[in-house]
């Protein structure tokens, strides 16, 4: 029996429409939204790698923890910088406001280079 084969695709292009299909876009896009603050506390505030991750996007504020008082104001001093960033990244949106909280991180920190 021949059967078409239908071509390869990443499994990046299949996630949006599955996670649509299964009423995940919200976690999705939360999900990309928290891979993107990572990425831009690594490039900006390097200190901070692993010491930070973003909370919720409530529009127009966008909410991250910092798990010392030391992280939250370096994060707070960057805010500006730090919000046209995540503007510019995957997942991210263009906020106005950004809020840390301090408390301890929900997952494993990396641990720094």
């Amino acid at each position: 029996m021949t059967g078409r084969r239908r071509p390869m695709r990443r499994l990046g292009e299949l996630l949006p429409a599955m996670a649509t299909e299964l009423g995940l876009e919200d976690e999705l896009r939360l999900s990309r939204a928290m891979a993107s603050w990572a990425r831009i506390v690594e490039e900006h505030v390097p200190p901070a790698t692993g010491l930070s991750e973003l909370v919720a996007v409530q529009p127009p504020v966008l909410v991250v923890s910092a798990s010392a008082a030391i992280v939250a104001q370096e994060l707070r001093l960057r805010a500006v910088q730090l919000l046209q960033a995540f503007a510019a990244a995957p997942g991210g949106s263009r906020l106005m406001e950004l809020r840390v909280v301090l408390r301890p991180l929900t997952r494993v920190a990396r641990p720094r280079r």
